[in-house]
């Protein structure tokens, strides 16, 4: 079994900011918590100023008293280090540690992660605050966990100031070693780009045409680098001072700008922030998707839902509010998908400030409030599924997820820039959701042994080696499906020898000709089996070697040409899809879980409703059963069960209500997969 922190049951609770209000209101606010269940509450993110007022001065005091109230009244505590915002104190002293864009543009002092990642005077105030936080509180009865900074990369991801430049010539000789290596890596013999040492490189600042794409991507993996490499000096301080207190820092889902594989590494525990928008009737189908990200990150352990919204957010051009049960349908939706606890931003409505309008747990008009009574109630609920902590659930497939090809992708002067990895992994995901298949993420470096099903919706940048992991794979029994534009560059960003899919062209038995992107608003019709489905933004003029044609286009210039491929090699199979099929993916990736024997977790679900199957130890199973659609759905069951969230026994089928939702213990002995 595993735990995220020594606080029994599922986490309930938000970020707290008491430094807002009077000491009088704390103890309002743990009176209030109490009532609603609340058990966990993050301190301190936001309190470098009133911590550390001036250089050499400190004010512990109400922090003391803080943490000792929470506790008296049963209450942990997942303590900030308050790194995110620098105060003004040490921004006006070390002017230079602001960050500075592309155009050279200091931004200045008045909102939060006004920091440069390789500002020296920011790293050692960072640390040295670090370090008296654990110093202080390392003992403390309510510590159940610490919480670095706060959102990495959310506004500040890169800095072009010359600090920022120094650090970056000092990555790149690690990288390298020699700057013969480096001009070799870059391809500077194209536009004379030559470079006779580390000392002439500078960031990649706005210049007057396209800037080397090589460049670019290392500039990508510095800058992720560069700020794990400040989360990592803090990390090292909390291992150091106050050993055997989980660390983490929260994700912001699936976040362009950080190399999540390489970061969760050094978290003890994943956590997210997430705020699907209520305006989207799509949002959970997203939402699914990250939290299979952010289960999939540590290999499957249950992770924790740092952030959300109970209602409204503040920083959309319209922010809708959750309508009455979609807070508590989302909250167990995470459940569902892996998570061990749901806190909030924030519990006490801001009056103050860029977030005022931010719902909040507790919302301005107080518990008079619609938003009081949920919070009430879901508190409730979450106390009844207390035993579901520490289990967890396994995907039927996986899909791989390469940052450096993401970065890769998304860079300049490519046949087309409508090929984003957002926007070609959602309809593959989607297919899978709406088939009832959970979906695990993997990095490329990692064995897909044990899931019958790989996806790939895009491999532009592909390794020999994860090639050759890939053909292993398909030898050995498993399915592949290969999106388009795929096995086009190595790590350097270079066009593999031989043409495309350079070294997926054994695995897959084709060749690609010509990539044929399509224009906005077109499409292609693509056959199979006798149905027409439209290709839009890409599609390729292939031809098969050994694999056989299972879709052809039917329109256009391709008409007649393969579309869609199939290869056999050894015991399995690669497919290989040409074209971009946005929402007509379905039925290509149906073919291809019907021949790897992927089938949902539960059969015969209505439209709108989800099934995930959570596993403890013992063999128990928690089967989470919820409705996102507006009508009543009859769930039909395989195996009887006794649902947490009313304590009624359920056997043949549970009704759920429009946005309701049921989560049956199903003993060990009726384990079943469906």
């Amino acid at each position: 079994m595993d735990r995220l922190t020594r606080v029994p049951g599922l986490l309930y609770g938000g970020d707290w900011n008491p430094e807002q209000w009077p000491e009088q209101v704390w103890a309002e606010d743990v009176k209030l918590m109490a009532e609603a269940g609340v058990n966990l509450v993050t301190v301190g993110i936001f309190s470098w100023a009133r911590l550390q007022p001036g250089p050499d001065s400190w004010d512990f005091g109400w922090l003391d008293r803080l943490l000792d109230l929470v506790h008296r009244h049963g209450i942990a505590v997942d303590l900030a280090t308050a790194t995110a915002s620098p105060p003004a104190w040490l921004v006006r002293a070390h002017p230079g540690s602001l960050p500075v864009t592309a155009d050279g543009v200091r931004l200045e002092f008045g909102s939060r992660q006004h920091y440069c990642p390789s500002s020296p005077a920011y790293r050692e105030a960072a640390v040295r605050l670090t370090r008296t936080l654990a110093e202080r509180y390392r003992h403390h009865p309510a510590l159940a966990l610490w919480h670095i900074h706060n959102e990495y990369a959310d506004h500040v991801e890169e800095c072009f100031c010359p600090a920022s430049a120094a650090d970056f010539r000092r990555w790149l000789r690690e990288r390298h070693g020699t700057i013969e290596e480096l001009n070799r890596s870059w391809g500077t013999a194209f536009w004379s780009q030559h470079y006779d040492s580390f000392a002439q490189i500078e960031p990649p600042r706005t210049a007057p045409g396209p800037v080397n794409p090589t460049q670019l991507l290392d500039w990508r993996r510095f800058c992720s680098d560069a700020l794990l490499a400040l989360h990592r000096a803090e990390k090292a301080v909390l291992d150091e001072v106050s050993p055997g207190v989980p660390v983490t820092t929260n994700f912001m889902s699936m976040l362009k700008a950080l190399d999540y594989w390489e970061w969760s590494r050094h978290e003890d525990l994943v956590s997210d922030d997430a705020y699907p928008d209520p305006a989207d009737p799509r949002a959970h189908v997203n939402a699914a998707m990250n939290y299979d990200l952010m289960r999939s990150l540590k290999g499957g352990r249950p992770w924790l839902l740092m952030e959300q919204a109970p209602s409204a957010v503040s920083w959309r051009p319209v922010n809708l509010p959750k309508r009455p049960g979609l807070y508590r349908l989302w909250s167990l939706q995470a459940l569902a998908r892996g998570a061990d606890g749901v806190l909030h931003f924030q519990w006490r409505a801001s009056v103050a400030g860029a977030e005022k309008f931010h719902s909040a747990m507790l919302p301005h008009r107080g518990t008079a409030s619609r938003g009081w009574q949920e919070t009430v109630g879901l508190g409730a609920e979450l106390r009844r599924l207390g035993e579901v902590a520490g289990s967890r659930l396994r995907g039927q497939a996986a899909v791989l997820l390469d940052w450096d090809s993401w970065w890769a992708l998304e860079l300049d002067d490519h046949p087309s820039a409508r090929m984003r990895w957002p926007e070609l992994l959602r309809p593959w995901y989607a297919a899978l959701y709406e088939r009832g298949i959970t979906v695990d993420f993997l990095p490329p470096t990692a064995e897909p042994d044990g899931y019958p099903l790989l996806l790939a919706p895009n491999l532009y940048l592909l390794d020999t080696a994860t090639a050759d992991r890939l053909t292993a794979y398909v030898r050995d029994g498993g399915r592949l499906v290969c999106g388009p534009f795929s096995g086009i560059t190595d790590r350097h960003d270079h066009i593999h020898p031989g043409g495309h899919p350079g070294p997926l062209r054994e695995l897959l038995g084709i060749v690609v000709d010509e990539h044929w992107p399509i224009p906005d608003g077109a499409t292609t019709a693509v056959r199979l089996n006798g149905t027409d489905l439209r290709a839009e933004r890409w599609s390729e003029w292939i031809e098969t070697e050994r694999a056989e044609t299972v879709a052809r286009y039917h329109s256009g210039t391709l008409a007649g040409r393969p579309a869609v491929t199939r290869n056999r090699l050894g015991a399995g199979s690669a497919w290989y899809l040409s074209c971009h099929l946005g929402a007509d993916v379905g039925p290509v990736l149906g073919l291809a879980l019907a021949e790897a024997g992927v089938g949902p977790e539960l059969p015969g679900l209505p439209d709108g409703v989800e099934a995930t199957r959570r596993h403890a130890a013992d063999g128990t199973g928690y089967l989470f059963l919820l409705n996102h659609g507006p009508d009543e759905h009859r769930v039909p069951l395989r195996t009887p069960g006794t649902d947490l969230l009313t304590g009624a026994e359920a056997a043949g089928a549970v009704t759920l209500a429009p946005l309701g939702a049921a989560v049956l213990r199903l003993p060990a002995a009726a384990q079943e997969r469906a």
